[in-house]
């Protein structure tokens, strides 16, 4: 199985672009309105938004190629792409109504989070919201936000059928969201993923929804993939385009050791061989993953179901992210103290994987 370089996604043009303003996307702590030019102009953050509503509707397997590849272009850019894209699915689960007014926007962006640390309190009509969210990724150019809250009547939580506490997802205008700054980590930093709190805030009922193949609205295969298995996929694959980044990097930095007096021959075979190697080793794990991603789809698109294509999407998205981030880290101690600047191009690269691979959702193996 051929699995192309992440550049043949991608115009030369909206690489240089996006990785040009990438410093001061970082010194702004946002996207640059450089960067979000392209995204708005390819309707990048409609991805997964249902054609119905003016949005692409991709497969899953485009997906992941074009989120690998914006995340090779620049790490903040496909991490923000990825997230916001990602809410952007939710279009699939949302009443029509509210749906056509929310995507009618071309600078439509939805930003949010999957933690449930806010409370819904039922009220006539709908309901109360409180709560403080925290890595709402995008947050500064989101024209809505979406959060999950525990479902509260009075001062009693609801509960759901296996006797938890209810937890249902909302999604918000931003004029009724606070903003504040909260993201203070080494990497990622263009991303913006600032903290969020709404206050006393009344909903109507449609505010909230289901993330559930059986509450899905939107109709055709994309919104009954398992929504686990999708945000696997769209992360590991977010890691892998930064890695491959920092790879390219890596080979320049060697091709250049290659011609200086002071490294031995030995030492310059080495440098060859653990390029070649590392490369080969992601390249493996990369065409196992794209095999796991493109077989769930295929089934799905079947109508058919089968735990073991699931199970194998998110065993091979850990592999991939694993694999990634021990490539870049065999490569690292090579690549002299450039690679420790953390104005150059290689530094940036390596703090992002390092902050978007934390993610909790990769980080330990399937059970």
């Amino acid at each position: 199985m051929e699995i192309k370089h992440p550049s043949f996604y991608l115009e030369p043009d909206w690489v240089k672009i996006i990785r040009d303003r990438a410093s001061e996307a970082e010194s702004m702590a946002m996207l640059h309105p450089d960067q979000l030019a392209i995204i708005y102009d390819q309707a990048w953050f409609k991805i997964l938004v249902p054609a119905v509503y003016s949005g692409r509707e991709l497969s899953i397997p485009e997906l992941v190629r074009l989120e690998e590849s914006i995340s090779w272009a620049d790490g903040s850019v496909g991490w923000v792409v990825t997230l916001c894209c990602g809410a952007g699915w939710f279009g699939g689960f949302l009443h029509p109504d509210k749906a056509k007014a929310i995507f009618n926007n071309p600078l439509v962006c939805l930003a949010g989070s999957g933690a449930a640390t806010g409370t819904a309190t039922i009220a006539d009509n709908g309901y109360v919201i409180n709560g403080t969210w925290k890595y709402a990724s995008g947050a500064h150019h989101a024209t809505h936000f979406t959060a999950n809250c525990i479902i509260k009547k009075g001062n009693e939580t609801v509960l759901d059928k296996g006797g938890n506490p209810l937890i249902l997802p909302f999604i918000f205008d931003c004029k009724d969201v606070e903003v504040f700054p909260a993201w203070k980590y080494v990497g990622m930093m263009g991303t913006g993923s600032d903290a969020f709190r709404i206050t006393n805030l009344a909903v109507r009922a449609d505010c909230c929804f289901k993330i559930d193949p059986e509450a899905a609205v939107g109709q055709g295969p994309l919104y009954q993939y398992p929504f686990l298995q999708l945000a696997e996929a769209t992360l590991a694959a977010n890691i892998s385009g930064i890695a491959i980044h920092f790879m390219d990097l890596c080979a320049d930095v060697f091709n250049k050791k290659q011609g200086e007096d002071r490294y031995s021959e030995a030492q310059k075979a080495l440098l060859s061989q653990m390029l070649k190697q590392l490369t080969n080793d992601l390249e493996s794990i990369r065409r196992v993953f794209y095999a796991a991603v493109d077989r769930s789809w295929a089934i799905l698109q079947n109508g058919d179901s089968d735990n073991q294509a699931w199970q194998d999407v998110s065993s091979t998205s850990r592999k991939l992210a694993k694999t990634a981030r021990e490539c870049v880290d065999q490569l690292y101690p090579y690549c002299g103290l450039q690679a420790a600047n953390p104005e150059s191009e290689i530094n940036k690269t390596w703090r992002d994987i390092h902050t978007a691979s934390q993610h909790s959702l990769l980080t330990f193996s399937v059970s």
